[in-house]
């Protein structure tokens, strides 16, 4: 029996946008964290290199905390396949995923213009975690190396008495008082770990992400590379969310 296909917009332009920016950050932000963690083992051990790391590290941040900012801007303002409702899961979630998963073992995978139900699971715990990054990641480009939008207040918090905060510098205890400065690192260290498992288990989500894409591509003819980058689904039977 021939398949009819027929063409459908799926994903605006500000989707597939903040699709790629963000990936391509993701991975940069986490190839230069595996190197800040393993730097001793690579021979980078100067102090100058540490720091360069971590500027490098926060620049990059920079650009994945103001493409996540305006997505989330987007989630309430932007076009429909945009918003938060076209993925968070609401009223009737439960059945339509029952719904999705009998199809699955049925053969006839029920296709979708937007995420299935598994995927929409997926992007919510993926927005999760982003969040989690984006101020846990800006707490820590604060308090380590005083960089904005936090860092004029922490060093402001720990100088010395008389002293100018502008000159307080990473990982010096110049100029510093050494019982706000203790403190300080009290704060950070919760948020250092924070980021840094938060971001395992990014990695953790993004290799489930890949091999899910990859099986809906194969198996489910769901087009979800194309799409991103088109911004249309070529689907073969009339998707559950028209």
């Amino acid at each position: 029996m021939s398949l009819s296909y027929k063409s459908y917009n799926t994903w605006s332009v500000s989707v597939r946008v903040f699709h790629w920016i963000n990936a391509l950050t993701i991975l940069s932000l986490i190839f230069v964290g595996l190197i800040m963690l393993y730097k001793k083992e690579l021979g980078i051990v100067s102090f100058e290199a540490k720091i360069g790391l971590k500027e490098l590290h926060v620049m990059i941040g920079y650009i994945f905390a103001t493409n996540l900012i305006i997505r989330l801007i987007f989630g309430f303002i932007g076009p429909a396949s945009a918003r938060f409702s076209a993925f968070l899961p609401r009223k009737g979630f439960m059945q339509s995923l029952k719904s999705y998963h009998d199809s699955i073992k049925t053969g006839n995978v029920q296709q979708f213009m937007g995420h299935n139900p598994v995927g929409k699971l997926a992007v919510t715990l993926l927005f999760t975690l982003l969040i989690i990054m984006l101020i846990s990641g800006l707490i820590r480009a604060g308090t380590d190396i005083y960089y904005p939008p936090f860092g004029g207040a922490m060093a402001s918090y720990v100088a010395a008495d008389g002293v100018d905060p502008a000159t307080i510098k990473p990982y010096k205890e110049d100029g510093v008082d050494q019982e706000k400065m203790a403190s300080l690192k009290a704060v950070k260290g919760p948020f250092g770990k924070i980021h840094l498992y938060t971001a395992y288990f990014l990695m953790f989500l993004i290799f489930i992400h890949i091999a899910a894409v990859i099986r809906a591509e194969v198996k489910e003819g769901d087009r979800l590379v194309s799409s991103m980058i088109s911004g249309k689904k070529i689907l073969s039977e009339k998707p559950q969310d028209e």
